[in-house]
């Protein structure tokens, strides 16, 4: 079974940063995003990397802010957030599907979720 498990997440003074981890027993030809999520609003796509050629995606939103990235073992996935925004505050979650591509943000292509990390920004 594919498991991810976020972590890193937490408060933060507006300005300030925080890098969320999401440890992964994907394989290598998976495409890990990074999603965030406000109660009462749809699912966002944050972010994605292709676990094997190393491409990444990022939405305007984020652009110049947060940066994804993983480790040389491929097990983990990270999400460098700076210059934090009461905007960004939401749960975070990371997410793997089979391929990246144009349509990395599609939430409905991700079969498998983690369980999330809070991000408060205040």
């Amino acid at each position: 079974d594919v498991q991810l498990v976020e972590s890193g997440g937490g408060s933060v003074r507006p300005g300030g940063s925080l890098t969320l981890s999401c440890a992964t027993s994907v394989g290598s030809f998976y495409c890990m995003g990074w999603y965030r999520q406000i109660p009462g609003k749809e699912r966002e796509g944050v972010a994605a990397i292709g676990i094997d050629d190393g491409w990444t995606y990022s939405a305007d939103s984020v652009k110049g802010r947060f940066t994804i990235s993983q480790d040389n073992s491929k097990s983990t996935v990270y999400l460098q957030m700076n210059s934090l925004q009461p905007g960004d505050t939401a749960m975070y979650y990371c997410a793997a599907k089979s391929w990246c591509g144009d349509t990395w943000y599609e939430q409905y292509e991700y079969s498998y979720w983690g369980q999330g990390t809070q991000v408060t920004v205040s």
